[in-house]
Parts: C-alpha cells; sequence; structure tokens
C-alpha cells in the first residue's frame, strides 16, 4: 500500500531560526502523538520506520492524547532501546482484537447500550457506583494495558525507572474532565512546573494505567474514567492547543504525528454520501472535528508566533522562544482503508455499526476509529513505515542533532 496518487499529505516544517540561533540539542526532543481510536496504529508504523534508522534515539518529552495516550504510555514506561520499544508495540497493535478493547457479545452490548438509553431516559446515570455507562464496556482494554504497561497496583512502573535513569524527562497524558469541563494534562516527570489556564491545565503525579484509559475513552462509546477528582474522557474533546503539552514540558523540537488524512481540494469537495447522511457519517464528522482537526490549526499558531519571534529582539520576546516542529501524517484516506475490513468485524458488533450507516458512506471515519482488527491495524502500520520511508530526509534532517 504506496501513497495516493491523488492525495497531497499535508506538511509542516518550522525552522525560522538557524540551529545556531537557539542551540537545539539532544536534550529537547518532545513527540505528540494525536487521537484517532485505531489510527493510532499507523504512527507505530511511522516511529518503527525511524527506529530502524535511530535504534538508540531518546525523546526527553513524551506526550498523547486519546488513543496516542497508549503509544505515549508504553514509549514513556519501556526499558529496552527506542528500536525495541517500537518492535514491541509494533507486536502489540498487530495481534490486537476487538475483543481485546471491549466486549462484543450480544449479551454485554445488549446490557451496555440498553443501560445508556436507560439512563438517558431518566434523566441521569444508573448503575451501583454512578459509573457513566458507554455503548461497549472496554474492561477487557484495561486489563490488556495493565499487562502490555506492566504496571504495578496501577502504577505504570516503567516511567519512574526511566526519568531516574535521566532517559525521560516527562510523560503527559491529556484528558478531559467531565466534571469541570476543562482539559486536564497529567504529567509525571522531574521538576516539572505546572500550568494553568482557564479552560486546560497541568496536574503531576504518578500515571496509572487508569489516565490512560480515560484519555483515549471515546465520548458516549466508551465509558468514563474516575480519576481522583471527578470522571475524565477522551483528552481531545478540550484540548484545543495540541502541542502545547509539549512546548510547556520545554521540548523545542516537536515531532508531531497526527492520524489526520490532508486531502486535496478536489477530494474534499467529493461527497462521500448519497441522500440523508446516516449517523455513522455524522459522527464522523464530528469525530475528525474534534480529534483530527485542532493539531493543524495549532501548528499555523506555532507558524506565525516563529514568524514574529524572528522580527523580534530576545529582549523583546517576554520569554518565548522559536519551536522547530515537523508534522506527520498519512498520506492515504485512513477511513476509506476501513472500508475494505468492515466485513471481517464480529457479527453482532458488525450488526450495530452497519445500522448506523457505515456502509452508507464511502469514507467511514467512525469505522476507523473503533475498527480494531488484527488485518486493518497492520494495515495501517505498514502506511505509516512507507510514508515515513518516503519522508526520511525530512526526518533525518530535523533528528540531524540526535545523531
Amino acid at each position: 500500500m504506496g501513497s495516493s496518487t491523488g492525495s497531497r499529505p499535508f506538511r509542516i516544517h518550522i525552522s525560522p531560526f538557524t540551529t545556531a540561533s537557539y542551540g537545539p540539542g539532544p536534550g529537547d526532543l518532545g513527540i505528540v502523538m494525536g487521537g484517532g481510536g485505531a489510527r493510532a496504529a499507523y504512527q507505530v508504523g511511522f516511529l518503527r520506520s525511524i527506529a530502524r534508522r535511530y535504534p538508540n534515539l531518546e525523546i526527553p518529552y513524551i506526550t498523547g492524547v486519546s488513543a496516542g495516550a497508549i503509544n505515549a504510555a508504553h514509549l514513556g514506561a519501556h526499558a529496552g532501546t527506542f528500536r525495541e520499544a517500537i518492535e514491541e508495540l509494533t507486536r502489540l497493535w498487530g495481534h490486537l482484537e476487538v475483543e481485546q478493547v471491549f466486549r462484543t457479545d450480544s449479551v454485554s452490548l445488549g446490557r451496555q447500550v440498553f443501560g445508556t438509553l436507560r439512563g438517558l431516559a431518566s434523566g441521569g446515570v444508573e448503575g451501583p457506583d454512578d459509573a457513566l455507562r458507554g455503548l461497549v464496556d472496554t474492561q477487557p482494554l484495561r486489563e490488556y494495558l495493565s499487562q502490555a504497561l506492566r504496571t504495578s497496583g496501577g502504577e505504570i512502573a516503567g516511567v519512574a525507572r526511566n526519568i531516574e535513569r535521566g532517559r525521560l524527562k516527562a510523560l503527559a497524558l491529556s484528558t478531559s474532565s467531565y466534571t469541570t469541563g476543562q482539559s486536564v494534562t497529567w504529567v509525571q516527570g522531574q521538576d516539572i512546573q505546572e500550568w494553568e489556564r482557564p479552560v486546560r491545565r497541568s496536574r503531576n503525579g504518578v500515571l496509572t494505567v487508569e489516565h490512560v484509559m480515560a484519555s483515549a475513552a471515546l465520548p458516549i462509546f466508551f465509558p468514563a474514567v474516575r480519576l481522583p477528582d471527578g470522571w475524565y474522557g477522551d483528552g481531545g474533546i478540550r484540548l484545543t492547543a495540541p502541542l502545547s503539552p509539549a512546548l510547556h514540558l520545554g521540548a523545542r523540537r516537536v515531532l508531531a504525528i497526527s492520524t489526520r488524512y490532508a486531502s486535496s481540494v478536489e477530494e474534499a469537495e467529493r461527497p462521500v454520501v448519497q441522500g440523508y447522511p446516516p449517523p455513522a457519517q455524522i459522527i464522523g464528522v464530528l469525530m475528525n472535528a474534534i480529534f483530527l482537526d485542532l493539531m493543524d490549526q495549532d501548528a499555523l499558531r506555532l507558524e506565525r508566533l516563529n514568524s514574529l519571534l524572528q522580527h523580534l529582539e530576545p529582549s523583546e520576546r517576554h520569554g518565548l522562544r522559536p519551536v522547530k516542529l515537523l508534522v506527520l501524517r498519512p498520506s492515504v484516506d485512513l477511513g476509506r482503508l476501513a472500508g475494505r475490513y468492515e466485513p471481517r468485524l464480529p457479527r453482532v458488533f458488525r450488526f450495530l455499526t452497519r445500522g448506523l450507516g457505515t456502509r452508507a458512506t464511502e469514507s467511514p471515519d467512525f469505522l476507523s476509529l473503533i475498527l480494531f482488527q488484527p488485518d486493518y491495524l497492520r494495515a495501517l502500520i505498514e502506511t505509516g513505515e512507507q510514508d515515513a520511508e518516503a519522508r526520511s530526509d525530512e526526518i533525518d534532517e530535523f533528528l540531524a542533532d540526535d545523531g
């Protein structure tokens, strides 16, 4: 699966100042991994290609949101080299089954859907612990992550070890608080100062599997997760500046991996549905707006800020500094790709997705978020590898300071 000839990959490589101007080096690299549900497997493919050329690469600042938080947590906790960490992550994603993410049997799906509808009808949430019901039960994912991240009492123990060894300066996972409406980024690191804005803030502490579960909890579809001060869901809902956590932590070079395909003008104007849009199409548009579009907007803001700083004397910058940014993204539409693998979903779950109209749209973006099928995930990994190879010169230039 190579790059689509009709696609125009979105590329931002911002470096308005020379290396000598602000002295980037091995200790200032950060990575941002965005959301996208099952699409996060694409990020693994991209990193796998990079790891082959930079097997001992160290990334001191690691941030993730939504499904990207799973990759971030694994990378921040792994005890081996960068290449060893990515190879293990590749195996985990390449063999992941839907049943390891949420229960797909008819009894479980029926209970979850009925419980959600009953809660809506009653005007509140019902349940023994007042837990917000989702359309699926994600306990299998919690158990899978606990094993994959080698947690101890829920704590992702490898993070503390890597911080002590000096390999990692900070790991940050973003969530959305259903209790306050704020975006809350949970940080485990060394000498990291907390930040606070009206709608987004950080909290320092020890990261657990529950933080990962909260960050990856797709709204309505996955249940909310209880953290120390309230209920939390997918971090992409309220994180209007996806690059900001890495910048707050101290990164001055940021490698951002999105899972959003940037279509050409011609492709963007081409209808993907005929007639009235089915629920799956509406949900897909909404999910793209929430989880995938914001990184583009944030990157453009950073580009403008860098341009402004270029024309100011250092004494006039009020502590702001230029940032070198490389945004990487798919060369093919991952939603369209998902449509090829939909027939292989478990029968009961396939009945539910088709009932939402996933087969009535040419680009079922909603399906691509929840299609945790090994064949689709391996296709995403392969696509990510090929895209990274196609942009190897840019990546090598960006990582030149890391050897």
